[in-house]
């Protein structure tokens, strides 16, 4: 009993003694930042006052016993004072502890009679102890005093041992914690534009400019920009790939015909990659941008294009969706040009040669579709059906004006608003002589490793090769990828620790739809929409410096435009926003078949394309009078480099849920438009809505979740945050083949299984009614609203945690 008795007060005031005799930092020493809470501190007297306050703490202590006071603890905690001296320290007071069966303050004021012979024992016990206690910690105080008085010689200080958190004031004796300062965000945006001021944007620009463009180009610009990120990164490596391409015919040309007998004859200097090799004649008819409107309207003016060879000009929508809406209406061949009236200069209007692109409705290698093209594997044989199935050629503005010339001006579709020429008596024979040939491609990583989460990463990248000169299309965001590289390490080892990894990837192919990222997303689809976060596209970035051009998910948007608001530039002011992107962009398939969100950046001038982008003045010496190459460079590396930063820094990731429903919301609204459509078939929205409901209740529920989370719980905040990172995976219809229809997005992609196809099928029951297939219609509202609800379903988190009366 009596061991029992005495066990309680002994323990209690040997943790509170332990405590007390921590040493007092020594103030000619910078502090150490807390690992959790931090007091304030005043500066003259502190060492003075602790000590008096140490001599008081060991007062109330024989007071409490003595005095016979119920005592009762828990921890100590640094709570700052608002009468101004902000150091003191508040014991806080809790649960009793208990001594034996009973509490101890209990059992001390039921033992007062004195009657109790082991009660006696225990406090001469006591007395004993506390007497020499008092004396150590008399003649320790005095002693610290002294050292305390010492400064440290040769600059060096002696080792810190300050208790600022409630670990430390329990056990000073143990190791110092030697985690990190925090570095808050507005530290870290300033430390990254530190590193801008010695960004060597110009010199990358010129030293790629200078690589050959022959057949060992793709090796040579491999090997050097693997060593750029050697530089600054500790782990680089190489991804090769076999894949089919196509390299320019010079014998491809283009002759006018007039009473079937040559009239003239264009050779063009670039060609159109994954054109079919083959000779067509056919009338020339003129078609404007070659979108499906503007076949819409020729149509509508009983025009026949069955047999004929469009006229189109470059811009509005990719070379490939030019090509595939001219197969829909069964015409024999494509003709493109760049008018000068849709493109931005340097300087004054000139001649634009013929362009290069490519015509494959799709991206990646064509010849493995929906798989990876890695050492030679052996696959059956197959292609994408997004190959095309009629030649087509580009023409320079100048050779395309004049077939322009040539045609008739009547019979123009109204909605054009532009003068217009459709066709006449003249017909053009087009001849393709391209071939296939197989190249091995490289693409190059560096990564910077995170901190809580190493296997979560945000993915920056850039295309290396240009089948022209290249330097905005391809350098620019090359070199810029490169010093981003260097300027984010540089800031990691200046103290910066990001919670994820950031991945810098140069692509090979990338010219040709994409190829060496989108082979790169077919090795690892199964891993990678758990793994990215975001992707961030550099491909020609700059093409001017009047105004700003952003495509991204949805979930992207309130996150750069917090960010656009603190970057001082007139051009990033008034942004111009849009969901998606063309098939052209590289992020496209990052959104649209992995399901990773993703952005991209077009700095413009008259919000028009640059002029020379993919032609063979797309020299450094005309990029140069474009732009202010060094104040250009900095907001674009302002911009991508801070959207980097804030994605790695952050405990709850920065991504928008309200805007996505926001985005789904306005497409129900469009099929609820359609009502009476809907009507008909006994069919409406409601099962979508309800979907869209659980959705927003799920995204409002993870965001309290987030809000009430101690951000020192890592566990539980990766799992709110995987919930996160799936949203726009599960916008993928899981009921489409990856190989047939690979751009499963609802929103954003390219199939049946898409709110815009199910929104044209449905407008057939007005404009063509004998092609609406109600069947199919219904199978195809079935399946979206189901995905829909796979989506609130993987934001609501568990099984166990979703309640949906459907």
């Amino acid at each position: 009993m009596c061991a029992g008795a005495c066990y309680g007060p002994v323990h209690l005031i040997g943790r509170k003694i332990r405590y007390l005799l921590a040493p007092p930092p020594d103030l000619s020493c910078p502090l150490r930042t807390p690992r959790a809470v931090t007091s304030h501190r005043g500066t003259g007297s502190w060492g003075f006052n602790q000590v008096l306050m140490k001599m008081d703490r060991v007062r109330t202590t024989v007071t409490n016993i003595f005095g016979r006071v119920p005592l009762t603890y828990t921890r100590f905690s640094l709570t700052p004072q608002m009468d101004g001296d902000s150091s003191q320290v508040e014991m806080k007071l809790a649960d009793e502890e208990e001594c034996g069966d009973q509490p101890l303050g209990d059992h001390l004021v039921r033992n007062r009679s004195g009657k109790n012979g082991c009660k006696s024992l225990c406090f001469k016990a006591l007395i004993v102890v506390l007497l020499f206690l008092i004396g150590f910690l008399i003649g320790y105080l005095t002693y610290r005093g002294r050292v305390g008085s010492e400064q440290p010689r040769n600059g060096v200080c002696p080792p810190s041992n300050d208790g600022n958190t409630e670990e430390e004031q329990f056990e000073p004796d143990t190791a110092p914690d030697t985690a990190p300062a925090i570095i808050y965000w507005s530290d870290l945006r300033s430390m990254f534009k530190d590193k801008m001021n010695f960004a060597s944007f110009e010199k990358n620009v010129q030293e790629l400019c200078r690589v050959s463009r022959e057949a060992d180009g793709e090796e040579t610009l491999a090997k050097m920009i693997n060593q750029k990120l050697s530089d600054p990164l500790s782990k680089v490596w190489n991804d090769e790939h076999y894949v089919t391409l196509q390299e320019f015919n010079r014998d491809n040309k283009i002759t006018l015909l007039k009473d079937d007998s040559p009239a003239e004859t264009f050779t063009p200097s670039s060609y159109v990659a994954y054109s079919p090799a083959a000779s067509v004649n056919g009338s020339l008819v003129y078609g404007r941008f070659g979108t499906e409107r503007d076949f819409e309207d020729l149509s509508a003016k009983n025009i026949d294009l069955s047999g004929k060879l469009i006229l189109l000009r470059s811009g509005s929508i990719p070379f490939s969706e030019k090509v595939r809406n001219a197969e829909r209406v069964k015409a024999s061949g494509v003709l493109i040009y760049p008018d000068p009236d849709d493109v931005s200069f340097p300087g004054q209007n000139d001649d634009i040669d013929s362009l290069f692109g490519h015509a494959h409705f799709g991206t990646g290698d064509p010849f493995t579709p929906g798989f990876p093209s890695f050492n030679h594997t052996q696959f059956p044989p197959s292609k994408s059906s997004g190959l095309p199935q009629i030649p087509v050629q580009t023409l320079s503005s100048r050779d395309g004006r004049k077939l322009y010339e040539k045609l008739d001006s009547t019979g123009c579709p109204e909605t054009w608003k532009s003068r217009c020429k459709l066709g006449n008596q003249y017909k053009v024979k087009l001849e393709v002589n391209n071939k296939y040939v197989e190249k091995k491609i490289y693409n190059v990583f560096g990564v910077i490793k995170g901190v809580d989460d190493p296997d979560r990463y945000v993915v920056v990248g850039a295309q290396r090769d240009s089948m022209s000169m290249g330097a905005s299309k391809a350098f620019v965001g090359t070199s810029l990828l490169v010093e981003l590289a260097r300027m984010i390490s540089e800031v990691v080892k200046d103290g910066y620790r990001p919670r994820c990894s950031i991945v810098f990837a140069s692509w090979g192919a990338g010219d040709f739809g994409a190829v060496g990222a989108t082979e790169w997303l077919e090795g690892y689809l199964t891993t990678l929409h758990l793994k990215a976060i975001s992707y961030i596209s550099l491909d020609a970035i700059i093409q001017g410096s009047e105004s700003l051009q952003v495509s991204a998910s949805p979930l992207m948007y309130s996150m750069i435009q917090k960010i656009l608001k603190g970057i001082p530039d007139p051009v990033t002011n008034k942004p111009e926003f849009s969901y998606g992107f063309s098939m052209d962009d590289a992020a496209y398939p990052f959104l649209t078949y992995s399901g990773i969100p993703s952005v991209s950046f077009r700095f413009l001038k008259d919000k028009k394309p640059y002029a020379y982008l993919g032609t063979e003045k797309d020299t450094y010496e005309n990029f140069r009078n474009l732009v202010n190459v060094n104040s250009m460079y900095r907001t674009a590396a302002d911009l991508t480099g801070q959207i980097i930063l804030r994605l790695t820094h952050d405990h709850m990731l920065p991504l928008d849920l309200n805007q996505y429903k926001s985005e789904l919301l306005k497409r129900i609204i469009e099929l609820d438009d359609r009502k009476t459509l809907l009507t008909s078939m006994q069919l409406n929205t409601n099962w979508m809505s309800s979907a869209l409901g659980d959705f927003g209740r799920a995204a409002t529920i993870l965001k309290e979740s987030f809000a009430n989370t101690d951000l020192e719980n890592k566990p539980f905040l990766r799992s709110l945050n995987d919930r996160v990172m799936k949203v726009e995976h599960s916008l993928l219809s899981p009921y489409v083949s990856p190989k047939e229809s690979p751009f499963r997005h609802i929103l954003y992609g390219s199939g049946n299984h898409t709110f815009d196809a199910v929104k044209k099928h449905l407008d057939l029951l007005e404009d063509n009614k004998e092609q609406f297939n109600e069947a199919l219609f219904k199978n195809q509202l079935a399946l979206l609203t189901w995905t829909l609800q796979s989506a609130a379903n993987a934001l609501e988190g568990e099984i166990w945690e979703i309640d949906n009366e459907f």
